[in-house]
């Protein structure tokens, strides 16, 4: 057994300078996942923080069979299907098209290994988080450290109305959009587009976006931009300069677009749904905008697999050292969780008609619901 100390007042989010407020007490902790964890019922509110916390620590141990078994179905498969498209381009573009398919689910898969290492949470050690880390992040074009610094951010405010912009879905009030001049009203409706934000907003977010630094960014995450997009352009180069920049289009794009279009969609569906918890600053709460803001989007078993069960996402938001092959039984093992906003995959597809903030009603509308309001 050990000791594991959760610190009261401001705790500093994965080393990113982001602060919140999360629950003090010492927890015996077992120093491995036991075989039949006993199921936590609602506990009594003045014990409920240190109750959540004492069993969903016995998630949070990550697991180095479990750990290489992720591996082994993520980045392994992914590179090797990436080798047979290029060589498959010999044989049938068709053939490398379909490819493409298994390929973008393995892609997503490391974009979650990738994912677990910027919290931390996948391997025992942060050195292997670190390192395995930056090259998961290499794998989908992503800097590490500014990827995690502003994830970080995202986990410290998601559902705060007065903290919103770093991180997540640009959204605004029906008030903010009320205000805005035309052109910046049909901007906003254009960026929240199905065509632009599933179309144009996967290669932004993973090839284009990553790309971009700020001279107001600190210079660890000017430099992570920096040497990422240094070691992509020799990488991409050399890949040019032996197969030509057709095959890498053939092969990377239609990959990228996949796993991009299914990635952005699992993110916007995880903080936007009809009933999402949106508080401002003085009253917003980590644990409600977890448990409330965070949506459970049950997906068949193959997709879940797929998506490195990230579905669970009102577990991940209650506590991101909680890797995600234990997410499952973290959500089954403690009925804290079975409360929580549970989307279908219908469900999810018609959150996208989901516009705008109402803060009187905590609710997110549609285009016509605002409109019934003005």
């Amino acid at each position: 057994m050990a000791l594991a100390a959760v610190v009261s007042g401001p705790a500093d989010l994965a080393g990113s300078g982001v602060f919140r407020k999360t629950w003090v007490h010492l927890t015996p902790v077992p120093t491995a996942l036991e075989s039949d964890p006993p199921v936590l019922a609602h506990p009594d509110p003045e014990s409920a923080p240190q109750a959540w916390r004492s069993s969903i620590a016995l998630h949070e141990q990550s697991s180095p069979l479990r750990s290489s078994i992720d591996l082994a179905s993520s980045v392994l498969p992914y590179l090797v299907l990436t080798v047979a498209m290029y060589v498959s381009l010999d044989v049938s573009v068709w053939l490398t098209l379909a490819l493409s398919i298994p390929a973008a689910g393995f892609l997503l898969r490391t974009f979650i290994v990738f994912h677990d290492c910027a919290h931390g949470s996948f391997l025992e050690t942060r050195r292997g988080n670190l390192w395995l880390g930056r090259f998961t992040a290499f794998l989908v074009f992503q800097p590490f450290a500014n990827w995690r610094h502003n994830h970080a951010v995202h986990h410290g405010t998601a559902g705060d109305l007065d903290r919103r912009g770093t991180g997540d879905v640009p959204t605004l009030t029906v008030a903010e959009y009320a205000a805005r001049t035309p052109a910046q009203r049909l901007g906003y409706r254009l960026f929240r587009s199905p065509a632009v934000m599933f179309g144009i907003g996967p290669i932004w977010s993973l090839m284009i976006g990553p790309r971009i630094w700020s001279k107001n960014q600190r210079p660890r995450m000017r430099h992570s931009v920096w040497l990422t997009n240094l070691a992509l352009a020799i990488v991409i180069g050399a890949i040019f300069w032996f197969v030509g920049p057709v095959a890498w289009l053939l092969v990377q794009m239609p990959t990228a677009i996949i796993a991009g279009t299914m990635g952005v969609w699992m993110f916007y569906v995880q903080h936007q749904f009809e009933d999402v918890y949106w508080e401002n600053s003085e009253n917003w709460s980590y644990d409600d905008a977890a448990l409330q803001g965070s949506s459970y989007l049950k997906l068949p078993k193959l997709l879940q697999f797929f998506t490195g069960n990230i579905g669970l996402h009102h577990v991940h938001h209650l506590s991101a050292k909680v890797p995600n092959y234990n997410l499952q039984s973290a959500h089954d093992q403690n009925e804290i969780f079975h409360d929580v906003p549970v989307l279908s995959i219908r469900d999810g597809l018609r959150a996208v008609r989901l516009k705008l903030i109402d803060p009187e009603s905590g609710r997110l509308l549609t285009w016509h619901e605002a409109k019934a309001l003005a």
